[in-house]
């Protein structure tokens, strides 16, 4: 793997627009951040990671006038972890901190589940539908939504893992195409349907694999680059001084 700056700069400026053109935040709006997922497991450590890497202001501002916060607005962030290290659903802590704070809007961070290999660290998904911690994985938890919230949550995912399930498939989708040429495997194979390929694979699986999840092997190092290009990107976003126009982002990517 092959660490290319300009890629993360230009990945950081799209990250930035898209967001901007998500959510419109005000010089005074205040920014809660959530980095969801369990540090002790990497796949599962982007939403901690990006988030140690923040511009944290929240208590700054209040000690400063507004001619000399500098186009900074107030962010503050956690990383809950997971119910397995406390015990408590990640929505129940994000819910008391926002009930405590009332930000202006919720950012939540969080590994995903490809559906597809090549999707792995190669996709950045933003939605402001709030997000349900787990799901990718079958273990489904209350969601963080702005029904739950009661103030806007914008989503930012990235695949991390895959389901073996999911690479079964597309290797048969590989064998399909390239023994088109003989009749009886190819339409045996033509006749079924998407879900019902996988619904076969995961039949044969299931009894030795079950929820198999994989992750490359340089997943620490894909994870940790990753999570730089996030956290500039979002600092970027967050505060008005860090101009993409005139600031090399690079400078938030160390």
């Amino acid at each position: 793997m092959k660490r290319s700056r300009p890629v993360q700069e230009e990945v950081a400026q799209t990250f930035v627009r898209e967001f901007n053109n998500l959510v419109r935040l005000g010089d005074d709006d205040e920014v809660f951040v959530a980095g969801l997922g369990n540090w002790q497991a990497t796949p599962d450590s982007l939403g901690p990671r990006v988030v140690g890497q923040l511009l944290i202001t929240r208590h700054l501002t209040g000690l400063l006038p507004p001619e000399l916060r500098g186009g900074l607005r107030s962010v503050a962030a956690v990383a809950p972890g997971v119910m397995g290290l406390t015990g408590i659903e990640t929505s129940e802590i994000i819910l008391a901190v926002t009930n405590r704070m009332r930000p202006d809007v919720v950012v939540c961070i969080d590994a995903l589940a490809a559906r597809s290999a090549e999707r792995i660290l190669t996709t950045i998904q933003l939605a402001d539908t709030g997000i349900h911690p787990g799901s990718g994985v079958g273990n489904k938890r209350v969601g963080i939504t702005r029904e739950c919230l009661g103030v806007p949550v914008i989503a930012v995912g990235v695949p991390t893992v895959v389901h073996a399930a999911t690479i079964a498939h597309e290797t048969i989708e590989l064998l399909v195409d390239k023994f088109r040429n003989r009749a009886q495997f190819y339409e045996i194979v033509r006749e079924m349907d998407a879900e019902d390929k996988r619904g076969l694979i995961n039949e044969v699986l299931a009894p030795s694999l079950g929820d198999l999840m994989v992750t490359p092997k340089e997943i620490d190092v894909l994870i940790l680059e990753m999570s730089k290009v996030l956290a500039g990107a979002l600092n970027a976003a967050f505060h008005p001084k860090i101009d993409l126009e005139c600031q090399d982002l690079t400078e938030y990517l160390q």
